[in-house]
């Protein structure tokens, strides 16, 4: 497959996850989500469809499909606290798509043939088996190429190496939108915190310790604000999450 083909099934399953989902009717956070997004986008360069959307739902995730295809979901919203954060976390998501992570786990599924099971026959009770997340099980319903490529991306499993290269790029894709890269650091303090001693959110589930996590993006910092001094637009924290 080409990547060409992979976004095409990308926007597909976007466009059954979009109509399958409930949309945030908070019109401030909608507000934040698109214009970090744009930001973000902008940010990396790359010449894809970008799209956002904010999805309600209390889990706490977000992701961005090969092609720029993006979710935020509501539940995250509180955890961040600041528009910074959020930057933080959508340039990490940003930078899977722009290196090409999901894209790669997607052709390694569908070379193992778990991608073309699914796709020949999803079922509701196929999918049940399969997913972990509310998100992949109501895709199991969707049937065909959508349904074969929401279960693999949503189901996705990134290696630790994916996860560090998208934590670097993700830095410098905030910075360079204008947001200061140090609350990146911050972000993983209120991931942390918002746990409380229970399972990681999903969004964590694959990737560093916080400890190695946060001691790489110190490691960092220097570089990134190196490309946040040359931002045209500097933006700080951004606006507080309310």
């Amino acid at each position: 497959m080409n990547e060409a083909d992979i976004n095409a099934e990308a926007a597909k399953s976007y466009a059954e996850i979009k109509a399958k989902s409930k949309m945030s009717t908070n019109k401030e956070w909608t507000a934040m989500v698109q214009r970090v997004a744009d930001r973000i986008a902008k940010a990396s360069g790359e010449n894809f469809q970008w799209e956002v959307v904010l999805i309600e739902s209390p889990e706490v995730n977000a992701w961005c499909m090969p092609g720029g295809k993006m979710a935020v979901y509501t539940g995250i919203m509180p955890v961040l606290k600041t528009e910074g954060a959020l930057a933080a976390v959508m340039g990490h998501e940003v930078a899977h798509a722009t290196l090409r992570h999901g894209m790669e786990g997607y052709i390694r599924a569908k070379q193992q043939s778990y991608a073309g099971v699914i796709i020949a026959g999803a079922s509701i009770i196929g999918g049940q088996m399969l997913c972990k997340t509310d998100d992949c099980r109501r895709m199991s319903a969707l049937g065909g190429v959508a349904a074969g490529f929401a279960l693999t991306f949503l189901e996705r499993k990134f290696s630790r190496g994916d996860e560090t290269a998208a934590d670097k790029q993700g830095q410098i894709y905030m910075a360079k939108a204008g947001y200061d890269p140090a609350e990146n650091l911050q972000l993983w303090d209120r991931m942390n915190a918002a746990q409380k001693g229970s399972a990681p959110p999903e969004f964590m589930s694959t990737h560093p310790s916080d400890k190695t996590r946060k001691g790489n993006l110190n490691n960092w910092l220097a570089e990134a604000e190196a490309v946040y001094a040359q931002s045209p637009q500097k933006y700080g924290t951004g606006a507080v999450i309310r």
